[in-house]
């Protein structure tokens, strides 16, 4: 008997992926013209035969939703995660989770696995720099995908976060209610829209002041504890000598009261420290961290909600749909203090 021949083995052959072959063999416009007549004149030399009636059983329910996120180890998605998943649970749903740490072949590869394996639909924080086609690429090809977190200019995908910019403006306006009038920002990128909100929010708090927004009292990158804890000393060595942080989030807020502590100071009497996002472990950071909750947990229930609704034709308008912050005022903020 003659060897079946698999998808995987035109893909060997021509050195490509199988899930481009298998885009090729549908006609997906997703795999310009030239790859596409190259990959079947190949499958027709290997006797390879399409079969669309196996196709055909993709617009059938696998049950199956696929979830791509920068970092999973991030506290703030696995909020939004276990949301998801809790949503998901109660309509029989199961699903498969991928990190992109913003790589956009990694995140483009799991899109396309996923549609190998007749995904119902995807729930996505795009990586930076993604394009609008790989966007739509699930789209394109029948799975209907949700945004979280992150949205994209140029894409009307249903979107669910927290009004980054409203959020920060909650925290900067805080620290100025508190006499302080030399507020650092630290952490985050220009290249997400959360980063460009959340210093966007920053930035209208202190001119609504009527302060001055000085560039050289932004530390931009740290995303982590541990950048938060380097960031210390850039921060204090900083000639302005800022009073306060408003920090990224979380993370970066107790990595740098950790760096303060280290070098002699205390966090929320010297130097008054804000977060964001409301992690559990804000309650219970030394001292207890002031944040924004951004309503991380909403998000994750609202887009796996829109999701399973748009499986049964019954779905909330494209676009963006925020959250709304709301202020946390613990221990890590106090009245100003001159610093020496």
């Amino acid at each position: 008997m003659a060897q079946k021949i698999k998808l995987s083995t035109i893909a060997e052959t021509l050195g490509i992926s199988t899930a481009t072959v298998s885009l090729a063999l549908r006609d997906s416009p997703l795999v310009a013209t030239t790859t596409r007549d190259r990959i079947k004149e190949q499958a027709r030399a290997l006797g390879y035969i399409y079969n669309r009636r196996a196709a055909s059983l993709r617009t059938s329910r696998s049950g199956i939703i696929g979830v791509v996120v920068h970092d999973i180890m991030n506290p703030f998605y696995g909020e939004i995660l276990k949301a998801i998943e809790s949503e998901l649970d109660r309509s029989q749903h199961t699903f498969i989770l991928s990190n992109h740490y913003d790589s956009v072949e990694k995140q483009r590869s799991f899109v396309e696995t996923l549609l190998q394996l007749g995904g119902d639909g995807v729930i996505m924080s795009p990586a930076i720099g993604t394009p609008i086609e790989d966007m739509k690429l699930a789209e394109d090809n029948g799975m209907p995908a949700i945004l979280v977190a992150r949205s994209m200019e140029g894409v009307d995908m249903p979107t669910y976060r927290g009004d980054d910019s409203y959020g920060i403006s909650l925290a900067t306006n805080h620290l100025i209610s508190l006499g302080h009038r030399t507020i650092a920002m630290i952490g985050g990128t220009d290249q997400t829209s959360t980063g460009r909100d959340r210093y966007q929010g920053y930035v209208n708090a202190l001119r609504k002041a009527g302060m001055e927004v000085d560039p050289n009292l932004r530390i931009p990158g740290p995303r982590s504890k541990q950048g938060g804890f380097e960031a210390a000393v850039h921060f204090l060595s900083l000639p302005q000598k800022p009073t306060a942080a408003v920090c990224w989030n979380d993370l970066v807020a107790i990595g740098l009261m950790n760096g303060i502590a280290r070098a002699g100071l205390v966090p929320g009497r010297d130097i008054s420290v804000t977060g964001y996002d409301d992690l559990e472990e804000a309650a219970i950071a030394t001292p207890a961290l002031t944040t924004v909750w951004n309503g991380q947990a909403e998000v994750g229930r609202l887009a796996a909600r829109a999701l399973l609704d748009k499986l049964i034709g019954s779905h909330e308008p494209d676009g963006i749909h925020l959250i709304k912050p709301e202020m946390r005022i613990r221990q890590s903020t106090g009245p100003i203090r001159s610093r020496s």
